[in-house]
């Protein structure tokens, strides 16, 4: 959060749960300023949502999560709290909309990249061959072949790129994003 506002904490798993604490002197604080929407679908501040998910990357898979929100006193109450809860949930819920839009787009760009990819790649081992089977076995003939094979590779290098590992993050995002709209979101007054 901002500096001097509130403070961010986590405290360690329990047992069956693992906790984020968030410290905030006033729930404005928790909402991003720039967004004047007087409904429940709020955006999170930028901050705030930074270290819930920095902190949510550090739990165990295998325990659900719990963000307690700790206020002042008296700022606590059934409306503040569904307000909070609403706010969180909508918040990483379209953050895993995104996430899934995000890696629709780049399979499809992926599929584009092979395409084009594959088709070049096939003439590029055709003329690859060509050149062989006209020039013989001498070195420029060598070059010029083994020149075309790396042509063909190199075309099919960004669908490769994009279906071995560039999915593999968003795919994680959006798991992560998914589990902290389903967590359980307390608000205390302290």
């Amino acid at each position: 959060m901002r500096r001097g506002v509130g403070t961010l904490d986590a405290i360690p798993s329990t047992g069956d749960h693992h906790t984020i604490l968030i410290r905030i002197d006033q729930l404005a604080r928790l909402f991003n300023s720039l967004d004047p929407t007087p409904f429940r679908e709020r955006d999170l501040d930028e901050d705030a949502e930074r270290f819930i998910v920095e902190w949510a990357e550090e739990a165990p898979k295998d325990r659900p999560i719990v963000i307690v929100v700790q206020l002042p006193p008296g700022e606590a109450d059934p409306a503040v709290t569904r307000v909070v809860q609403d706010a969180m949930r909508y918040n990483f819920e379209s953050r895993s909309k995104r996430a899934r839009r995000e890696l629709r787009q780049l399979l499809r760009e992926g599929r584009r990249a092979l395409f084009i990819g594959i088709p070049i790649l096939a003439c590029s081992l055709i003329a690859s061959q060509f050149v062989t089977n006209l020039s013989g076995a001498g070195a420029f003939s060598r070059v010029a072949s083994e020149s075309l094979v790396i042509f063909g590779w190199v075309a099919n290098w960004r669908a490769l790129e994009i279906f071995l590992y560039d999915w593999w993050p968003i795919v994680r995002r959006g798991r992560l994003y998914r589990r902290l709209a389903a967590a359980e979101v307390r608000v205390l007054s302290v």
